[in-house]
């Protein structure tokens, strides 16, 4: 056993102790088959806290099985449906109708002392809510590691989403497309929110199964290695990300097809689409209030004496940042991922808007579009775990298939920059659009959020997993204000795919050749002990 010495200059954050785990955290040094000496991380397990029950476990995957985002989906729609009725085109001048057979295909609506078009409207209210995102996040994502604090802020933004997606009801005339336009921010941010605070949890959840406590018990006895411990540990983290994202495309598909039965009799109906999404948000009411009944108590630290929740987020980030000499994998991984992230979410927005257009805002068929991309995603995760587990694939190999077919996407939109021949301009390619990222980018998320369990120090899990969810969602405050840019510029949503095939590829790269995940993992397991040291 390795006694490791706080190296020099490092940034104490006393305040991030949590001592019930401090015995738990430690690195042992083995030797390989050549006799060098490997240091293998051990993450903690604090004896202290409760062990996972299967009511919990299951009101977790359920919450994920009702939060699974088809509601967001439809409000974007509504949106921008709405906006493009009470816009014109502009080749034709006020007045005229943007739905109009004879339209250009372009749309303006009033914005400013000006107008602006309806693409870039859904584009400037996404770059808004990662703007709104990233205040929100820097300033209390790391509280939520001190008490029950985590807790009640998922609790509290959970209901905020669902009391924006209920509003949806008061949006039945163009007239209201600003209104669309709030509740859209509104609910696009609190859910974003709920996902990053929900996924901070798993990491805790995944070290207190009893598959976990087994396996610390036979490390602690002698019967396995710590290599074996490290590897197994790893499988099982991966093996929560993927129930929970299988029952969130169950839900996905569940939602979709119950909704046909609102949409095909209804389909004459001009409240129709209100309905459905206060459809579709009463399942998630329904099956999401479990984990907060469930939820087994597991507090941090309470809050130290003279530091407030809405300062101490700032403080633990700077003193983070400061320290990315000793994460180096963990930051790099963070700084790509931002990359990527803006990259992958800008592409979906900007696919969704040519989606819209192509099937003129119809809630029926973008619903048959997302079944489509459901029952692909439970097949693709499925698929993804069953070769990972059997093979016993690292994290970073399976995430690495998924960064290609994320290049590939912007790339192929590219093609219809030239031609309206391909390029997402035909009903078959959003068809094969949805079907391949349903199959690919479903566990794009899962291994990309296992990436991040594996480089979070044990014990700091919201603290990194705040950073993490702003790399993935208020990243995107670039790409959308970018994209919107060149939009405005060229009148052509096409000329966006060039720059985000750009990012995506450029943050892959950076992920594939340096990220080293398991020298990653150790280094986050030896801050964290030397953290716990400043304090004793």
């Amino acid at each position: 056993m390795s006694t490791l010495h706080p190296p020099e200059n490092l940034v104490p954050i006393a305040f991030l102790s949590d001592v019930k785990q401090v015995v738990d955290i430690k690195l042992d040094e083995k030797s390989d088959q050549d006799g060098n000496q490997v240091d293998v991380a051990i993450s903690s397990i604090s004896k202290d806290e409760p062990l996972v029950t299967g009511r919990e476990l299951w009101s977790y995957y359920l919450y994920s099985n009702g939060g699974n985002g088809v509601g967001l989906g439809y409000t974007q729609t509504l949106f921008q449906g709405l906006a493009t009725a009470a816009g014109y085109d502009p080749v034709a001048g006020p007045g005229s109708s943007c739905l109009a057979d004879t339209a250009s295909g372009q749309c303006v609506v009033p914005w400013g002392s000006g107008t602006k078009s309806v693409s870039s409207v859904v584009l400037t209210s996404s770059g808004i809510s990662f703007a709104i995102m990233t205040v929100i996040l820097t300033t209390i994502g790391s509280a939520a590691d001190y008490g029950t604090f985590g807790r009640w802020l998922l609790f509290a933004v959970t209901v905020v989403c669902w009391a924006a997606q209920y509003a949806c009801m008061a949006l039945t005339t163009p007239s209201r497309w600003v209104l669309a336009m709030v509740l859209y921010i509104v609910g696009f941010v609190s859910y974003s929110i709920t996902l990053v605070f929900y996924a901070a949890v798993f990491p805790r959840l995944a070290r207190n199964t009893p598959h976990a406590r087994q396996l610390r018990e036979k490390y602690e006895n002698g019967e396995i290695p710590p290599e074996v411990y490290e590897q197994e540990e790893s499988l099982e983290k991966n093996r929560i990300t993927n129930i929970f994202t299988v029952h969130s495309n169950v839900g996905f598909t569940a939602t979709f097809a119950l909704n046909l039965a609102l949409l095909l009799p209804m389909m004459n109906n001009p409240k129709v689409d209100n309905y459905v999404i206060v459809f579709v948000n009463t399942y998630w009411v329904v099956l999401g209030i479990w984990w907060f009944v469930f939820q087994e108590p597991r507090p941090g630290p309470a809050l130290p004496k003279g530091e407030r929740y809405l300062t101490v987020g700032w403080k633990q980030i700077w003193a983070a940042l400061k320290t990315y000499k000793h994460l180096p994998y963990t930051f790099v991984y963070l700084f790509s991922y931002f990359l990527l992230a803006d990259g992958f979410n800008t592409t979906g927005t900007l696919i969704g808007i040519c989606q819209n257009d192509k099937f003129s805002f119809s809630f029926l068929q973008n619903t048959y579009l997302g079944l489509s991309q459901a029952i692909t995603s439970t097949l693709g995760t499925l698929a993804f775990w069953l070769i990972q587990r059997y093979w016993k694939i690292r994290t970073k190999k399976m995430f690495v298939v998924t960064n290609v077919v994320t290049i590939l996407i912007p790339l192929w939109g590219m093609i219809g920059i030239w031609t309206d021949k391909l390029g997402f301009h035909n009903v078959w390619e959003f068809w094969a659009y949805n079907v391949i990222t349903g199959f690919f980018q479903a566990p794009y998320y899962v291994y990309s959020l296992t990436m991040m369990a594996e480089l979070s120090p044990p014990g700091f899990d919201n603290m990194f997993f705040g950073l993490f969810g702003l790399s993935n969602r208020a990243s995107s405050m670039i790409g959308p204000n970018v994209i919107q840019a060149i939009i405005d510029k060229s009148g052509n949503n096409w000329q966006g795919f060039p720059f985000l095939f750009a990012l995506c590829t450029a943050a892959s790269l950076v992920i594939w050749f340096g990220v080293d995940v398991t020298k990653g993992r150790r280094d986050a397991v030896r801050w964290a002990n030397e953290q716990r040291g400043h304090t004793h």
